[in-house]
């Protein structure tokens, strides 16, 4: 299951360092490394983005990954808040 979050973290750190932008194409996962490519795919609609880890989280019980709200909309599921995803590892950080 997946969740997104938006605006109102807007301008905060994220674990991995960086500023959190809701427009990039990121995500928060609880233990694949920060700079980690994934592919997320929407399960009922089939829709995929891929998005870079760079938080940790979620914090909810059953969810596995926290979206930008740019990776949300890509995939249809920014009207519903949360989703059956999933998840792909497309490039570890330490991939040249």
């Amino acid at each position: 299951m997946a969740s997104w979050y938006g605006d109102e973290w807007a301008g905060r750190k994220t674990a991995c360092g960086q500023l959190f932008d809701p427009e990039r194409l990121t995500a928060a996962h609880p233990y694949l490394p920060c700079g980690t490519w994934v592919r997320v795919t929407n399960v009922r609609t089939e829709h995929s983005e891929f998005a870079r880890i760079t938080d940790r989280g979620p914090y909810e019980e059953g969810r596995e990954i926290d979206l930008s709200a740019r990776v949300a909309k890509r995939i249809d599921m920014d009207k519903v808040g949360v989703a059956k995803v999933k998840i792909e590892v497309v490039r570890w950080v330490d991939e040249e």
